[in-house]
């Protein structure tokens, strides 16, 4: 860790306001405490300070860096989320050495997505023209990796590989290490969220070439994103069911029928109708075929025969990645109303633990049954998984309470808008909120806002616009 580091310094960080639950707000701030403790210095990285994931100080992964910028865009100043992409970027697609090894080059490819919410946030159109390039060329590469290919660099063999229908991978390079997905055939099955992931990422290079004005660019995506929906279509979707499957290599018409919250990855890549996406809302709050229980989002629904109620990492056990995956998916096809209670659950779950469980600390995955973390893999069941892991842990006490709790869920900075979901009626707010270069205070109580901003942008509250101007202002909304 870096030796010079100075203590967190909370008046740099947005300050939520939640009366209905003060000691949530106490929760948050250990959880920006605790990421501040995996901002990490290491000589030659190619980007440094980065965000290390909380798991080893040598090594890094991809899919645990993307989402742990989902919290750090609220604070970029503070914590470089964004910034540790180069040490990605760089060592794969432009052969500048590192000393940290890049465990699983073919995680989940979700850059893309990141770089569009990170843009979002901050309007930075010069880092867009900066990384285009590297957006497309990881892209390719998800394209022609080969089963077995190892790359300097590196600390395992590739596992993804495209074929007509789809693509091969496996469960640890997946991020779902010991997933029950394929049971007895899982080495010989398509897997449908590498399909849905190199679709988002094809229609957010589109969106971030648009921002750019480079319009053949961002057909060209488009039209990579309009193929692989239709494959999605074609083989994935389980109209009974409502849910996407994994499918047979060999035989594409037939699924391997394992739920997993996996399935939402689809709907977050717009892969779905609104029938489709109607039916994914219902699955997840189903509490025993699905992911609505009083702890949401298990790995797998409790009627699966392979649920372990003590977690088993993958088994049962629920992840905060997968959570806020979903909550984003189900929230952008118009479902708050069924994403925002979900998240509240698996917010109170986490603090539960935390007061409740010692140590008394924020964890990789939790328990799917009782306030508790999640065992690790089947070899080695008893055992927990590891602590003070913020890690992308952190987007339960920072992002879920701010976006889904709160409410303050989306921003555009090309627009100067702010979106506001209110639908609580006690006091809550948030106090140095940053998007951009505007600075505010929002708080709901007893009907009336209030909101102090830094300069002029368009608050959107529950779907109606509001023009801010700087300065103070109260209205009813």
């Amino acid at each position: 860790m870096g030796t010079h580091k100075p203590p967190l310094d909370r008046t740099a960080l947005p300050e939520p306001v939640f009366d209905e639950n003060p000691e949530w707000i106490a929760f948050y701030w250990r959880a920006w405490e605790l990421a501040w403790d995996h901002v990490i210095e290491k000589k030659g990285a190619p980007a440094s300070p980065y965000m290390d994931e909380a798991f080893s100080e040598t090594t890094i992964w991809i899919w645990d860096t993307c989402f742990m910028v989902h919290f750090c865009k609220f604070a970029p100043q503070l914590f470089p989320g964004i910034q540790s992409f180069d040490n990605f970027y760089l060592p794969l697609h432009d052969n500048i050495s590192s000393p940290l090894k890049i465990h699983h080059p073919d995680n989940p490819p979700l850059f893309a997505w990141i770089e569009y919410a990170y843009f979002q946030y901050t309007g930075d159109q010069e880092r867009i023209a900066r990384i285009l390039p590297y957006l497309q060329k990881h892209y390719d590469f998800i394209e022609q990796s080969k089963e077995g290919e190892k790359l300097a660099g590196t600390g395992c063999p590739l596992s993804a590989q495209r074929e007509p229908n789809g693509y091969r991978w496996k469960g640890c390079p997946s991020g779902m290490d010991n997933t029950p997905r394929g049971r007895d055939r899982y080495h010989d099955i398509l897997w449908v969220d590498l399909l849905a992931q190199q679709g988002l990422a094809a229609k957010y290079i589109s969106l971030l070439a648009k921002q750019i004005g480079l319009t053949a660019l961002a057909e060209t995506y488009q039209h990579k994103h309009t193929e692989l929906k239709a494959l999605a279509q074609k083989y994935y979707w389980n109209e009974e069911d409502g849910t996407f499957y994994d499918i047979l290599r060999r035989d594409p018409n037939q699924q391997v029928k394992v739920k997993t919250p996996a399935a939402y990855w689809a709907l977050l890549a717009d892969f779905c109708n609104p029938e489709q996406s109607a039916k994914l809302a219902a699955l997840a709050e189903n509490p025993l075929d699905g992911f609505g229980g009083e702890i949401p989002w298990p790995s797998v629904p409790p009627q699966d025969p392979d649920f372990d109620p003590d977690g088993c990492y993958w088994r049962g056990g629920v992840w905060l990645p997968m959570v806020y995956m979903a909550t984003c998916a189900l929230r952008e096809s118009g479902y708050a109303e069924i994403a925002d209670p979900l998240a509240e659950r698996t917010l109170e779950h986490m603090f539960q633990t935390w007061k409740g469980f010692e140590p008394h600390t924020i964890w990789e995955a939790y328990s799917p049954t009782q306030p508790e973390p999640s065992t690790i893999k089947t070899e080695d069941n008893g055992r927990f998984v590891r602590p003070d892991f913020c890690g992308w842990s952190a987007l339960g006490p920072i992002s879920l309470l701010i976006e889904s709790v709160i409410g303050i869920h989306s921003a555009d900075c090309s627009t100067n808008t702010l979106h506001w979901r209110i639908h609580r009626t006690s006091r809550h707010g948030i106090n140095r909120f940053r998007f951009g270069e505007i600075v505010c205070d929002l708080l709901y109580e007893e009907g009336e806002c209030t909101v102090t901003a830094s300069a002029p942008f368009t608050l959107i509250i529950n779907g109606t616009a509001h023009p801010i101007q700087a300065g103070c202002q109260q209205f009813r909304p």
